[in-house]
């Protein structure tokens, strides 16, 4: 989690973009470690904006798309995309922008601060991360999802807050979802 947060987050802090991480690094923030070769982040971003990221992640040490690509990106609105690639250590990141997703923009204002290595790292909510989630194993049904969310069930129940989960959940039709995770918590 260390390097991702270095390779990645200590360069993103630089351009003073809000950013948020989200994924499984902060499954592990709020859970259990487990492996990841990626770190996923929410960013907003506006196109004036573009320059400042290209210079924290310089083309000799990162694969980062065109500014055209990235223009693109950002007015696409809901599920605007794009990856950041190390040249070095072939780490990834995947950059959600904030664009319209109401979900995200809740998720900027409602930022969890986390020291991690003597670094206060930006981290969206539990709540936030519960959501994506379940909608992830929807799409996909990869049981790692409901796994990192029991984790952060048993290790965050206690920061949680369960009526904006549980209403969200209902509104979004996860709530089968939802009680799959539940399942896999230790009694």
């Amino acid at each position: 989690m260390i390097e991702l947060i270095d390779t990645f987050v200590r360069p993103l802090i630089t351009t003073g973009l809000p950013y948020a991480v989200t994924g499984s690094v902060a499954a592990m923030a709020y859970g259990e470690p487990r492996l990841t070769n990626d770190i996923d982040l929410v960013l907003e971003i506006k196109i004036a904006d573009i320059p400042r990221l290209i210079e924290a992640f310089p083309e000799a040490d990162f694969y980062l798309p065109p500014s055209d690509v990235i223009a693109t990106e950002i007015v696409r609105g809901i599920r605007g995309h794009l990856n950041i690639i190390s040249q070095h250590s072939l780490l990834k990141a995947d950059v959600y922008l904030v664009s319209g997703d109401p979900l995200h923009q809740w998720a900027m204002e409602n930022v969890k601060i986390i020291d991690i290595d003597g670094l206060q790292v930006a981290f969206t909510p539990p709540e936030y991360l519960i959501i994506r989630k379940l909608e992830f194993f929807r799409e996909g049904g990869s049981q790692k999802h409901l796994r990192d969310i029991a984790a952060m069930l048993e290790e965050s129940s206690d920061i949680i807050d369960h009526n904006f989960l549980n209403h969200h959940l209902t509104a979004l039709n996860l709530t089968s979802q939802y009680q799959l995770a539940q399942a896999l918590t230790r009694p």
